[in-house]
């Protein structure tokens, strides 16, 4: 999808897409004043925001556990540890069909899974366990389509957004996500299987993200039947010969960033979801964290 930087001054009006009992959940509410968008446009958006019918794909890599530590912007945040030294990066691909009062885009979600405050840093345990304390996923880059979405997550949650082409489309039995810099070379390309083991998930988590010096919590919320790929014998080794590429890395300062996490090639679990409804809320205006 090519990227989109003209929006107008209103709310797309799509309730109807939005009528699974999944988005039941949630009471929807307005922020306390309207988004300043630029100098001539604000929009008094609806919260949580609701995704309909999302095509999603997940690539989870083990990493190198300084690299990613490296990169996140608080003492009281570590990421979660997992074997030999390692810890994971998360790549979500997002086709976004349906979103609550704004035109469709694309979007790729790189995160850290973290540990915050929490009471105990156990191994592997905070990825298997639903709730463990402190657990969430920390956002450190956020290519996406749309400008107005954009400005929406620099502006709200202090989310790493830049404005990107991102092909997402089907191929040789892959998803195939693409993500090309304004010179429009491609830095960031994962294929992820459509077919799998089938798994239902039904999750809650928290996002974190840092605006102003202050590190935010957001929840987000999503339901849907995945097409699992899973290798958890990379528990016992490192660098693990891959029985095809998934993940490439191109040039640039973004691919850059991600090479430095020394990404092993071999994915831990790969995820499909050809549907997916979830939900996106503001930060959390009660959430403060110990240093």
């Amino acid at each position: 999808m090519k990227p989109t930087f003209d929006f107008d001054a209103g709310l797309l009006d799509n309730a109807a897409a939005f009528r699974d009992p999944f988005f039941q959940r949630f009471r929807l509410r307005r922020a306390p004043r309207p988004l300043q968008l630029t100098e001539q446009i604000a929009k008094d958006y609806l919260f949580p925001t609701l995704y309909a019918n999302v095509k999603c794909a997940i690539g989870i890599f083990l990493c190198d556990y300084e690299a990613a530590r490296a990169l996140l912007p608080h003492p009281a945040m570590r990421p979660v540890r997992m074997t030999l030294g390692r810890s994971l990066v998360v790549f979500s691909c997002y086709e976004y069909r349906n979103v609550l009062g704004v035109p469709p885009y694309n979007e790729v979600a790189m995160t850290i899974p973290v540990l915050v405050n929490a009471p105990v840093d156990l191994p592997v345990v905070p990825m298997v366990v639903p709730g463990f304390p402190g657990f969430g996923y920390y956002v450190f880059g956020m290519p996406v389509t749309s400008r107005e979405n954009q400005l929406r997550g620099n502006k709200i949650w202090g989310l790493p957004k830049v404005t990107q082409e991102i092909d997402l489309y089907e191929e040789g039995g892959d998803c195939v996500t693409t993500v090309r810099d304004e010179a429009g070379e491609a830095y960031c390309s994962l294929r992820v299987p459509v077919a799998g083991k089938r798994a239902q998930f039904d999750v809650r988590a928290h996002l974190y993200s840092s605006l102003g010096g202050r590190l935010l919590q957001s929840e987000t919320c999503f339901r849907a039947t995945f097409a699992v790929n899973g290798h958890m014998g990379l528990l016992a080794r490192r660098d693990a010969t891959p029985d095809r590429e998934y993940l490439t890395l191109g040039s640039g300062p973004a691919a850059s960033t991600l090479r430095a996490l020394g990404i092993e090639r071999q994915p831990f679990q790969l995820r499909y979801a050809s549907s997916m409804n979830s939900a996106f809320d503001l930060p959390d205006p009660e959430y403060r964290v110990a240093r």
